[in-house]
């Protein structure tokens, strides 16, 4: 399948995008207390982006309701916003796909809500870690196997789960282009990256040390087999021959 390569200019729309999910993400870490609702940060959202000039793509896509994912402790992703207060010890991760004139950026961050319990920060922690060094992979001439390898080896080496049905993908004006983009992988396996993709690299890490997963009947929420924490974070890279180009940071 062919890949979409992006020109600079193209880039640079994406940018605009990736800026004001950045700026949103961080007004969500100001509200983020115990007592508020995913429903209420999902409402805030959907205003902020409307305030900047933007909207959120996923609300509609395949019927998604929501301008949010928001997925709360085992939900380890595709969770619906809810009218369940948050409570202290919780994570939440919350997930936003931003259309800035048509161009698009793609992030989800994990938020703990007051104190994690140590276990679960370092599982924050790590999957953070992950994240960063799946992006220092993702430069031209190498593989998504280099990504998804040294994304693989860290969460293995930290005793986690990695949550293997749900891959990172390419991104533009569309919410999922080619390609896939594992957080597993060989070295030097798998499509060669070039000047001008532009993709997302999300790893989602559980407690669990088997990463399995529930699809849940309503088609989006999915859970941790064994009930354990889930955290994700996300964001969308440009491939550029300076290096990753991180457009949501």
């Amino acid at each position: 399948m062919k890949i979409p390569i992006k020109s600079r200019n193209e880039i640079e729309y994406m940018r605009k995008a990736g800026r004001i999910l950045a700026d949103c993400h961080r007004e969500i870490a100001k509200w983020i207390k115990p007592g508020i609702t995913t429903l209420e940060i999902d409402v805030r959202v959907e205003e902020y982006l409307k305030q900047a000039g933007a909207s959120a793509e996923q609300k509609g896509y395949k019927g998604f309701p929501y301008a949010t994912c928001a997925s709360v402790n085992d939900v380890v992703c595709h969770g619906f916003p809810s009218s369940n207060p948050l409570k202290a010890g919780d994570v939440v991760t919350i997930d936003i796909v931003v259309n800035k004139d048509g161009w698009l950026a793609d992030s989800g961050w994990t938020y703990a809500v007051s104190e994690p319990e140590p276990n679960v920060a370092r599982l924050m922690v790590d999957a953070r870690s992950a994240l960063y060094k799946g992006i220092a992979e993702a430069k031209v001439g190498n593989t998504l196997g280099d990504i998804g390898y040294v994304i693989e080896q860290h969460a293995l080496a930290g005793g986690y789960g990695l949550v293997k049905p749900l891959v990172g993908h390419g991104i533009g004006q569309s919410i999922h282009e080619p390609p896939d983009v594992p957080c597993y992988g060989v070295r030097g396996k798998g499509r060669k990256l070039r000047e001008g993709m532009v993709i997302t690299i999300e790893p989602v890490l559980t407690l669990g040390p088997s990463g399995a997963v529930f699809f849940g009947d309503d088609g989006w929420t999915i859970t941790s087999a064994d009930g354990s924490v889930g955290v994700q974070f996300e964001h969308t890279i440009a491939i550029t021959r300076e290096g990753p180009y991180i457009l949501t940071e």
